[in-house]
């Protein structure tokens, strides 16, 4: 039987020749995470117990087999796989890859129906978790397809939140990608998110340019000129405080950065790059515009210390907190939405 108000976050263990492992314990060996939510990693007893005598963690780790027997205050490892798995690491290896596929599908599945309120994801290696039966990208592409909704990759910390127009998308296929309906579709998933996720009323949105210099009025590229900047400015017609195209260059730099809610880069290494410069090991990866809310930290397997318990919790903490504090303003935006005389109080 859930607990009133308890939050229940689902975990997916990642490459279990990574770190993933490592910053899950790492997480909650400290007891009062457990005030806040009650964890259900979705991997297996074993190897759990492995990792937690590998690095000598002192958590209590709760062996089950299905969600009905999640019990809350306590760390559940639901076991997804019952065999022995042999962990090498800092190696890429496609056995192991499945198995980061199999815990993610559980614990995907376990979103959906209910069992888990907000899903944390553990880093893998997108190389070896291609299968004849999982051809995706990453962690976004595969819950944009099992949840409901268009999803945004959304990096975000207390200080700076960027999104993205095109995320896994090589360079070279970036300006044919962006069209005036993905920019009107993704700045509207921004907008949306920083309403309802972040509770931010009148959101302010910069939006940086695809070509150098924003294109220098069509001397370095046409795209800025013709498909940006006047979608943006149909944007902002509506009402949105939506600014740009801002040339990337000196946009962070400048600390103009500051002055939004949002910056929305037009590709990854555009948005990306100066994120994890300025956020490094406190950002959080956030899939903005689904029916479900998943958060991971802003770093990949690190299999060049995986298995030396030299890893950093700190992004793998801050992206529970960040998947709750989501869950919770969602919730409050929904009874609000519902009943719109809550919304101020009352004068007497």
């Amino acid at each position: 039987m859930k607990k009133d108000n308890t939050i229940r976050v689902g975990i997916s263990v990642g490459d279990l020749n990574g770190i993933g492992p490592e910053i899950i314990l790492k997480t909650y060996e400290d007891p009062r995470m457990l005030e806040f939510c009650t964890p259900i990693i979705f991997a297996s007893i074993k190897v759990m117990s492995f990792y937690k005598k590998h690095i000598g963690s002192n958590v209590n780790l709760h062996g089950i087999h299905d969600a009905g027997q999640i019990v809350d205050g306590k760390i559940n490892v639901l076991n997804v796989w019952k065999e022995n798995v042999t962990v090498e690491f800092g190696k890429e290896d496609i056995k192991i890859g499945g198995y980061a596929v199999k815990s993610l599908e559980a614990a995907t599945q376990a979103l959906k129906k209910g069992a888990v309120d907000v899903l944390v994801t553990a880093p893998i290696n997108k190389h070896n978790i291609q299968s004849d039966t999982f051809k995706f990208p990453g962690h976004t592409d595969y819950l944009a397809k099992e949840l409901e909704g268009k999803s945004l990759m959304f990096m975000v910390t207390e200080g700076l939140k960027v999104g993205l127009l095109t995320d896994h998308v090589p360079v070279k296929d970036v300006p044919k990608n962006i069209t005036p309906q993905l920019i009107q579709d993704k700045i509207n998933t921004v907008y949306i998110s920083l309403v309802k996720d972040f509770n931010i009323n009148r959101p302010r949105i910069a939006v940086l340019a695809i070509n150098p210099h924003a294109g220098d009025n069509g001397v370095i590229g046409e795209e800025d000129d013709k498909v940006l900047g006047p979608t943006l400015k149909k944007i902002r017609e509506t009402g949105k405080l939506v600014y740009g195209p801002y040339s990337a260059d000196s946009f962070f730099g400048s600390n103009n950065y500051k002055n939004f809610d949002a910056v929305v880069a037009s590709y990854h290494d555009q948005g990306l790059i100066p994120f994890k410069t300025i956020s490094f090991g406190q950002g959080v990866n956030f899939t903005a515009g689904l029916s479900k809310i998943r958060t991971s930290p802003d770093h990949g397997t690190a299999y060049e210390i995986a298995g030396s318990n030299k890893a950093d919790e700190s992004s793998f903490k801050e992206a529970v907190f960040t998947a709750l504090q989501i869950y919770k303003n969602r919730s409050e935006y929904e009874v609000l939405s519902k009943n719109p005389l809550k919304k101020a109080p009352k004068k007497i």
